[in-house]
C-alpha cells in the first residue's frame, strides 16, 4: 500500500522529542483509513512550531492574536452543508495528486494541555494531528451535530489505536 506523503516542516526541534513526523503520518493515515480514502497521492503539509509562530498565524488568518494547540487550512472547502453530514470527499487534481491542505500544531500549547491533563505528550498531539486532519476533510466542530461526528470519528480512531477518549473526563465520585 502506498503511504500518504506528509511533510514536516520543523520549526521547533523540541518537536523532534516526540517523534513528529511519526505521529503526523499514522494520524493522517488512521483518519484515510477510517474514511475509506486511497492514501497514494494525498498530500498533508505540517509545521511544526511554537506558541510564538502559532500566535502570528492565528492572527494572521483568524484574527485572534493568542496561541492555540493546532491549526488547519483545508485546501478546498468540503464541509456538508447540513449539520451532522458527512462532507464531501476530495478529489484529485489533474496530477492525480489529492492535496488536502495544511496544519499547524504549537509544541508549547500541546505540551502544556498535556501535562495539565495528565496525558502522554505523543498521545495528545495524535490527537491533534488527527483533528487536524479531519478539518483538512471538511469536519468541523462549530454546529452541534458537526461537533458529535467529528469527536464521534476522533474517538473511534484513537481508541482503534489504543488511546484512550479525549473527551471523557474523570472525575472522583
Amino acid at each position: 500500500m502506498t503511504l500518504a506523503e506528509v511533510d514536516i516542516v520543523l520549526e521547533d526541534d523540541r518537536w523532534s522529542k516526540v517523534d513528529i513526523q511519526g505521529i503526523g503520518q499514522k494520524a493522517v493515515e488512521a483518519v484515510l483509513e477510517r474514511l475509506n480514502i486511497d492514501p497514494s497521492d494525498v498530500e498533508v503539509s505540517v509545521l511544526a512550531c511554537d506558541d510564538a509562530r502559532i500566535a502570528e498565524l492565528n492572527a494572521d488568518f483568524r484574527e485572534k492574536p493568542t496561541a492555540t494547540n493546532v491549526l488547519s487550512w483545508p485546501a478546498e472547502e468540503l464541509a456538508a452543508d447540513e449539520d451532522g453530514g458527512a462532507p464531501d470527499l476530495p478529489v484529485a487534481d489533474v496530477t492525480g495528486a489529492m492535496e488536502l491542505g495544511d496544519i499547524a500544531i504549537s509544541y508549547d500549547t500541546c505540551a502544556a494541555e498535556a501535562m495539565s491533563a495528565n496525558k502522554p505528550m505523543p498521545d495528545h498531539v495524535m490527537h491533534l494531528m488527527i483533528h487536524g486532519t479531519l478539518h483538512l476533510l471538511g469536519y468541523d466542530h462549530v454546529r452541534d451535530q458537526d461537533a458529535t461526528l467529528m469527536e464521534g470519528l476522533e474517538v473511534e480512531i484513537l481508541e482503534n489505536m489504543g488511546i484512550d477518549n479525549p473527551y471523557r473526563t474523570t472525575q472522583a465520585d
